[in-house]
């Protein structure tokens, strides 16, 4: 069961907005905790023999320099996945995405954090497909360039194009198993009501599994999404929150929520990651939730 405020939904709880480039938030906390349970899911649905597509709705630039003025600035890297690199008891849910980050890294302080492309086509297999969806030029030519090193693995798309249209065109084809890779930067007033659109359109029989990163601002917010989220009426909803500190200014990014609909169960590592996230990174008034909505 949900805490906190009455669920609403309208127009208010729809317009709070971040200005989230992420150059300057990669490696973060919420990365930390997207990213290991993107690799736990993918994990389980490599396991099946069936080739897979993963639709990337919001793909960014896959790869982020750490050393850049903005990365530098923020301070956010050495807040999260330094801390993650030097924690010798980090759980073993979070090993693959350490071996990740590792991969992409000479030794010594880190220069690069890879984004959920780098990530997902390294865990893809041969006979896997990833389409990566970008608007924006610039990180779309940096998209480009950064995965250039991984052809030759899984087949790799890359669209200058409305992530949302691309993946509801994509399921209404029919095109066979597909992960859908919900990750906006909530710079539109929109975003969520196109998050819930794109899952209430998937189409029956088969409806594709789907991870969707939020941030966690204020409770209002994420309990309004979830209510339009259950309406869809989903096989399985889980609800993993990493809270960083009380949810109490919804003018900060006061921790991140992972959502798995109609995904593989990786609850018991939702918990563990989420926990490791708010006991390590966070403020003493941190603390992880995870909820199983449906199913």
């Amino acid at each position: 069961m949900r805490t906190g405020g009455p669920f609403r939904t309208g127009a208010a709880v729809w317009t709070r907005t971040l200005n989230y480039r992420h150059a300057f938030h990669a490696g973060n906390f919420a990365d930390l905790v997207k990213h290991a349970l993107l690799l736990a899911v993918l994990g389980r649905l490599t396991r099946e023999a069936e080739p897979l597509t993963v639709i990337d709705t919001h793909a960014g630039a896959g790869l982020y320099a750490l050393q850049d003025e903005a990365a530098q600035r923020s301070g956010e890297a050495r807040a999260g996945v330094a801390r993650l690199i030097a924690d010798p008891l980090a759980p073993t849910i979070l090993k693959p995405l350490v071996a990740a980050v590792r991969d992409c890294n000479p030794p010594g302080p880190l220069q690069v954090y890879p984004g959920s492309p780098w990530l997902a086509v390294g865990a893809l297999r041969r006979d896997d497909s990833y389409v990566g969806c970008e608007l924006r030029p610039d990180d779309h030519g940096a998209l480009t360039v950064n995965l250039a090193p991984l052809r030759g693995g899984p087949r790799v798309e890359l669209l200058q194009a409305d992530g949302y249209d691309v993946a509801t065109q994509w399921l209404a084809q029919g095109r066979g198993r597909t992960l859908l890779l919900i990750d906006p930067p909530f710079e539109r007033a929109d975003d969520y009501a196109c998050v819930a659109e794109l899952i209430a359109g998937r189409p029956d029989p088969v409806r594709q599994p789907a991870l969707i990163w939020t941030p966690l601002k204020d409770l209002e917010t994420f309990d309004a999404f979830l209510d339009v989220l259950e309406r869809a009426r989903p096989a399985s909803l889980v609800a993993a929150q990493a809270r960083l500190r009380p949810l109490d200014d919804p003018m900060r990014m006061n921790g991140c929520a992972v959502v798995l609909v109609d995904a593989p169960d990786v609850e018991a590592e939702a918990r563990t990651v989420c926990a490791w996230a708010a006991a390590h990174l966070g403020s003493p008034g941190g603390c992880a939730l995870v909820d199983r909505l449906a199913g």
